[in-house]
């Protein structure tokens, strides 16, 4: 019996229409520009289909051409394509502008969270710091019985830490070299693909993450 479970939110619908229609949808790298018109399209074509209502395929539309990587791909000269790959025109340079500009704000309010994010970790770990700082009690030292430390032959040779350069938002951009900042060490990375809130990268040893875009740095 074939499972009719509906979709659960617009991920899995760009999940499944990627899957339905590969030669117009994509789930990496640079999407290619879609027809205008093309939600009528997937309406007529899933009509049948109970696994995705007409509501969800809007809404889902509206997620997919936000993004930063379908921003990317409307671009001069740039293609259109219909629901099968095939061609549907050459994209208007209004539209170009305005996805340019789409995208440019997108990067700026990501900027934004950033920044607003990485001030409010800060006061956690002050608050913490804080907190935890122990009380000295001068009652319970006994001078009679305090001896001078020994010292130590040994030095503790502190290694300089490399500073970290945040990215702005206009660094990041895919095929970029950055470093994955985890835990107090980083980690050499590519950029391969944009999305709105995260950032996909491939790291030395070929493995693929995805990171929010304050972890990384030049």
């Amino acid at each position: 019996m074939e499972n009719t479970e509906k979709l659960a939110n617009s991920k899995q619908v760009i999940a499944y229409i990627a899957e339905r229609f590969p030669a117009c949808f994509t789930l990496e790298g640079e999407a290619r520009p879609l027809k205008i018109g093309i939600f009528q399209d997937l309406a007529e074509r899933l009509a049948d289909d109970a696994k995705v209502s007409k509501t969800q395929l809007r809404a889902a539309l509206r997620q997919y051409t936000s993004s930063w990587r379908y921003l990317y791909g409307v671009k001069a000269g740039a293609i259109r394509v219909d629901l099968d790959g095939n061609d549907c025109g050459e994209l208007e340079q209004e539209h170009v502008d305005h996805a340019q500009t789409a995208l440019a704000e997108s990067k700026t309010r990501a900027a934004e969270r950033r920044k607003e994010q990485a001030a409010k970790n800060g006061d956690k770990k002050a608050s913490s710091k804080e907190k935890r700082a122990p009380k000295s009690n001068k009652s319970t030292v006994n001078p009679a019985n305090s001896r001078p430390a020994k010292a130590k032959n040994t030095k503790l040779v502190k290694k300089p830490v490399e500073p970290r350069r945040e990215l702005k938002a206009e660094d990041i951009v895919v095929g970029k070299d950055v470093n994955v900042n985890m835990g107090n060490g980083n980690m050499p990375a590519t950029i391969v693909e944009l999305n709105k809130d995260e950032v996909r990268v491939r790291l030395s040893n070929g493995l693929t993450m995805l990171v929010k875009a304050e972890h990384l740095s030049s």
